[in-house]
């Protein structure tokens, strides 16, 4: 099929061939929406079979918790277990139905071969939307209490949840770490994420099935103090950043009075933490000390623990990170980032999290006055870019850049006394206009710049045109505004002026000012 020249029929039995192919691929992909369809109601029965189960497992522990300590402390425990687990439930029942909001008939899995709606839900434009984060929340929220419940008491039940409700990061086939929703949900059929969520209500109600199976069958006696216990999670930072690795690690740590420290011993940043500063809640420290400056911060020293008589000092060394509070808004006009030529420009560089001696800008003109203040004093061209580089408090480095139009300062309007005229002519008598000086204004611009007028024409009709070196007429000029009439139209034009400290700039041409004599 691949050489030689074909004749029409070749090439007839080719697209034939080809047409086949995609047929065959069609029916198959139906064939597995259908499986997933399947299964999803197979595991929506056995969920329904488990729960009843669960309830009447749970109910013999309610009827049994009068009869001994152990046995009440079962119950407890299995009854925080099924509220965990309804509340998960029941999330993930609502996350089903919006799934399924759509679609007239529940059980056409045929036509469930978009992911369109998971992707808008839970990734839109590409980063975690409000909703998807719930859904990691709920599941992190479940794992942890699920946790909390077990301690150290059934160690195959534990890996079991940490396997089977974990949501972080997966690596793909190519080793790169991707977010547990893309990894499982984004731009998958709609019918393998139901099928999924049907899984997980599955693997939540086997778990509380198998963990009220423990207590039915003796094992109580671990599990009764475990409300003494608490989860603690250990991170290498204080603070983490989209695209990073969350490496946080969750252990367990006794909380009841017994455990509270005989005595502390801590500082932060080097400065010792006063007794008014933390407060004890059981075996817990409180810490209540200020959040200092932005970047990193340390709390170092011990905790001393009296056993048999003698101190136990265990070591504290752990980080914080404080970042700005998002107290402003960011509002940017699309079509206004403009520089001005010939004035220095001020503008604010900033980078969120990070502290401003680690923030670098660098571009033609630029200059750092302090802090997050810059001065840009453009020059040529028609646009400048400026370059931002930053550290994260993790060390990491990150940029950006921004780009702005270059524009040059607009047209100048002459004045007399102040005015301009408004668009007519200044009406004036003629000893005032001898004293009067000629200004030169820039109206409405954003910039408070101070003009000085070098020169211009005077022109009475009839009468030679008269230059003019400085702001006022001289004795020539005022000879011929001698000899204008009463209501006569003078003109004042082709003024000259410079900038005050930016004399090398060349402005616009500065428009005329047309003067009406009263006497």
């Amino acid at each position: 099929m691949a050489g030689g020249k074909q004749t029409p029929r070749q090439k007839m039995i080719n697209l034939m061939y080809l047409v086949f192919i995609a047929m065959l691929a069609l029916n198959m992909t139906k064939e597995v929406l259908s499986a997933f369809g399947s299964i999803n109601e197979k595991l929506d029965r056995a969920n329904i079979s488990y729960v009843s189960k669960n309830s009447a497992a749970l109910q013999v522990l309610k009827d049994k918790a009068g009869e001994n300590d152990e046995f009440k402390a079962a119950s407890e425990t299995a009854q925080a277990a099924n509220d965990l687990t309804k509340a998960y439930n029941d999330y993930l029942a609502r996350q089903k139905e919006l799934l399924l909001s759509e679609f007239e008939d529940k059980t056409d899995y045929e036509t469930m071969d978009q992911s369109a709606f998971l992707d808008a839900l839970y990734y839109e434009g590409g980063k975690i939307t409000e909703a998807g984060q719930e859904f990691l929340t709920q599941m992190d929220t479940y794992r942890n209490g699920m946790l909390a419940l077990l301690g150290d008491s059934n160690p195959t039940l534990t890996a079991q949840i940490n396997s089977d409700f974990s949501t972080a990061d997966i690596p793909n086939r190519d080793g790169i770490e991707v977010n547990y929703l893309v990894k499982n949900y984004i731009t998958f059929p709609l019918v393998s994420s139901l099928t999924k969520m049907t899984q997980i209500q599955n693997d939540i109600n086997t778990l509380e099935n198998e963990l009220l199976s423990t207590l039915l069958s003796g094992n109580l006696k671990a599990l009764a103090k475990m409300d003494n216990y608490e989860t603690v999670m250990t991170t290498s930072k204080g603070a983490y950043y989209t695209g990073s690795t969350f490496d946080g690690m969750l252990s367990l740590g006794r909380v009841d009075a017994s455990t509270k420290p005989a005595r502390v011993e801590l500082k932060v940043d080097g400065k010792d933490i006063k007794d008014t500063q933390y407060e004890y809640d059981g075996g817990r420290v409180v810490l209540k000390v200020g959040t200092g400056s932005v970047g990193d911060h340390t709390i170092t020293g011990k905790l001393v623990y009296l056993q048999d008589g003698n101190e136990v000092e265990v070591l504290v060394d752990k980080k914080f990170t404080t970042i700005n509070k998002p107290n402003n808004a960011t509002i940017a006009a699309d079509k206004m980032n403009v520089v001005y030529r010939g004035v220095s420009n001020p503008m604010t560089i900033t980078f969120a999290g990070i502290q401003d001696n680690k923030i670098r800008a660098n571009a033609s003109g630029l200059s750092k006055v302090k802090g997050s203040s810059y001065m840009m004093n453009p020059g040529t061209g028609r646009e400048v870019t400026i370059n931002v580089s930053g550290t994260l408090p993790d060390g990491d480095p990150v940029r950006d850049s921004a780009t702005f139009r270059i524009k040059d300062i607009p047209r100048p309007t002459g004045t007399i006394r102040g005015e301009d005229g408004d668009g007519g002519c200044v009406r004036m008598q003629r000893q005032g206009l001898v004293k009067s000086s000629i200004g030169a204004a820039l109206q409405d611009f954003d910039f408070d710049l101070k003009l000085n007028v070098t020169g211009f024409s005077f022109k009475v009709s009839g009468q030679p045109t008269i230059k003019v070196n400085g702001r006022k007429l001289n004795t020539q000029a005022s000879n011929a505004l001698k000899r204008a009439k009463r209501g006569e139209t003078l003109q004042i034009f082709d003024i000259t002026a410079n900038i005050a400290g930016n004399s090398g700039y060349k402005l616009k041409k500065i428009s005329p000012i047309c003067i009406e004599l009263t006497n």
